[in-house]
C-alpha cells in the first residue's frame, strides 16, 4: 500500500502539470518505502535534492503557464511558491546541518503540503487555463 495514493480528483486537467505531480507523489512513495525498510535516513538527502528540483522545474512549468494565459491569480500563486521553494531550502539546510535526520518528519510534511496544494491552489487554475487551451 502506498503512503500517498494518486486520485483522479488531484488532475488540474493538463498533462505535464499532471506528470509532475505525480513524479511528486512517487517521490513520497519512494520515501516511505526506504523507511519501511530502514532506509529512510540513507533516502532523505537524495529525496531533499529531488524536491529542490521540483520546486525549481514544477513551479516554473506552472507559473510559465499562468503567465501565457494570463492566470488572474497568478501573483497569489507565485506567491506560494516563493514560500514553499523557501521552505524546501530551509529544509535542505536542517538536514545538512544534521538538525533533520527523520524521514518521517519530511514525508508527513510533503504529503501534507501536496495534498493540500493540488486540491485547493492548483485546482483552481485548472478550468481556467483548460478553458483557454492548454493541455
Amino acid at each position: 500500500m502506498a503512503f500517498f495514493d494518486w486520485k483522479d480528483d488531484y488532475s488540474v486537467g493538463i498533462k505535464k502539470l499532471d506528470d509532475q505531480h505525480r513524479n511528486l507523489v512517487r517521490l513520497l512513495n519512494d520515501l516511505y518505502d526506504a523507511m519501511h525498510s530502514g532506509k529512510g535516513k540513507e533516502v532523505l538527502g537524495k529525496v531533499l535534492n529531488e524536491l529542490v528540483a521540483y520546486t525549481k522545474t514544477h513551479f516554473a512549468s506552472e507559473e510559465a503557464l499562468m503567465k501565457m494565459y494570463d492566470y488572474p491569480g497568478y501573483a497569489d500563486h507565485r506567491q506560494k511558491h516563493e514560500k514553499m521553494t523557501q521552505h524546501v531550502y530551509a529544509l535542505v539546510e536542517k538536514f545538512e546541518a544534521g538538525e533533520i535526520t527523520s524521514p518521517i518528519q519530511i514525508s508527513n510534511f510533503l504529503k501534507d503540503w501536496l495534498s493540500k496544494h493540488i486540491l485547493q491552489t492548483d485546482k483552481a487554475y485548472g478550468p481556467y487555463l483548460t478553458g483557454k487551451g492548454a493541455v
